[in-house]
């Protein structure tokens, strides 16, 4: 390996080194305040060093790994989203008798493991990148095993998972056996001579994509979601919506763009019947729903579908749309389960819609953070979740992708009913929402509400001026 592919290396090399700071950090016996602090310094390094390596990209580093601009856009959103999943989880576990420290360990590793699939150009480390983050996940979901149903989601994430690696696997092997390579290009370029694809790699196709499916929470691979969002400590099931299914995305796309997907009819046909399916379904489940996790879990289910829309269209459009579509998703969801997490008591999380009743009165901040999140998923405008669609319906309709696309504008119009009922809830009535015992010194809970509040601006300024953003985007997808 040469100096420059040491060094664009940097930034993963860091992730897998914080782990193990964490664990000296425990053995010498240090505070859960330390390792709170040390872990986002460390974030922190990672982030100084994702924009060092910015100049000297793209870099190959075969047969393994691809850092490009691509890489950096996708790994620095994931980043983002831990630093603030890891102040989020200092007030949960802090508040909790159980010992948090070994969480962070976790944290890290699977935040690794969703970056190297950002990287991926191979079948191997596409590999190792889901097995690290799936293993890490397995405890993340049952870390609190006395309380939440924990260890039955995590029993049941950990069965499903399995099997899905199972089918990955398999449809690896199966691919291997007719292109004789498992580096993306390589499959492409042996692919790419055959008028009739072979057999083989229909299947292995296929059976890939039921694994990709599970990952992402698409219908019909969608069953654990809801159990799996309601049982896991709430950060955990922050980190399942947005920093797990960032990094299986991202290497969906790169693997997509790497065989040219829209040159393969069967591809396109079933990825869109997987959108209208999770748009249809995703939305029908969530509106009966009484527990906002269970609620967000089914309205992940229909984003993800949305945001196949715009995978479908392929080219630098199509990424852009996908990219600022999962920014947008992914703050959002950082604000409404910050809002949980807040008020989440030692005893349960705040997740029965009835704990909201009147949430305006007694918290108004929390109030307003949760209103413009739900308005975002809406889609409302003055909001994230606008232009992201627009972006998404923009990229379907210059492909004609009409089935799609209707389905969207159809099932969005749905979407409004559960997240304007859960907004009517915040406004009406008395207070419901227990009076919580503040136990940690006031600079954490007002460390959090500041966290909030700027993620709440963020929502509306990426939906008021969304251009300088697309441009940001578009720059780096060029490197």
């Amino acid at each position: 390996m040469s100096e420059i592919q040491f060094d664009a290396l940097l930034p993963y090399t860091l992730l897998a080194a914080s782990s193990m700071v964490i664990i000296l950090l425990i053995a010498f016996r240090l505070s859960h305040t330390v390792i709170q602090v040390v872990g986002f310094l460390l974030l922190c390094l990672v982030i100084a060093a994702l924009l060092k390596v910015r100049s000297s990209l793209p870099i190959a580093i075969l047969p393994l790994f691809q850092i490009d601009g691509f890489a950096l856009l996708f790994t620095g959103l994931i980043i983002f989203c831990v630093s603030i999943i890891g102040l989020l989880s200092y007030i949960y576990f802090e508040e909790r008798e159980e010992n948090p420290k070994e969480y962070y360990i976790l944290l890290f590793l699977a935040t690794l493991g969703a970056a190297i699939l950002t990287i991926s150009r191979h079948f191997i480390s596409l590999f190792i990148g889901v097995e690290l983050l799936s293993v890490s996940l397995y405890a993340l979901i049952g870390y609190l095993r006395t309380r939440n149903n924990a260890v039955e989601a995590g029993m049941k994430y950990l069965v499903l998972a399995a099997l899905s690696s199972a089918f990955l696997l398999f449809g690896m092997a199966l691919i291997y056996m007719d292109a004789g390579t498992m580096e993306f290009a390589a499959i492409a370029q042996k692919i790419s001579g055959h008028p009739a694809t072979s057999p083989l790699v229909i299947m292995g196709a296929g059976i890939m994509i039921v694994a990709i499916g599970f990952k992402l929470a698409l219908v019909p691979f969608h069953l654990w979601a809801a159990d799996v969002y309601q049982g896991a400590p709430t950060p955990v099931t922050l980190f399942i919506a947005t920093v797990s299914k960032i990094g299986v995305f991202a290497v969906l796309v790169r693997f997509a763009l790497a065989i040219d997907l829209q040159h393969y009819p069967q591809a396109s046909t079933v990825f869109s019947i997987l959108a209208i399916a999770s748009m249809i379904v995703g939305n029908v489940l969530a509106l009966r729903q009484q527990n906002i996790k269970r609620l967000l879990a089914y309205s992940s289910i229909a984003h993800f579908g949305y945001l196949l829309v715009a995978f479908l269209t392929g080219g630098g459009a199509g990424v852009e749309a996908a990219f600022f579509y999962l920014l947008a998703y992914s703050i959002t969801l950082l604000s409404a389960f910050g809002v949980v997490t807040l008020l989440s008591t030692r005893q349960r999380d705040a997740e029965d819609l009835t704990t909201y009743r009147g949430l305006f009165r007694k918290d108004p901040l929390m109030a307003a953070v949760l209103t413009v999140a739900l308005f975002s998923l809406a889609g409302i405008p003055l909001t994230a979740g606008f232009p992201a669609k627009f972006f998404v319906l923009t990229a379907g309709v210059r492909l004609h992708l009409w089935p799609p696309v209707i389905t969207l504008v159809l099932t969005s119009v749905i979407g409004l009913y559960y997240y304007l009922r859960v907004i009517s809830v915040l406004f009406e009535g008395s207070p419901h929402l227990e009076i919580k015992e503040r136990t940690l010194h006031p600079f954490f809970y007002t460390a959090t509400y500041a966290t909030l509040a700027a993620l709440l601006l963020l929502l509306c300024l990426l939906g008021v001026f969304p251009g300088s953003i697309v441009e940001g985007i578009r720059a780096y997808l060029l490197i």
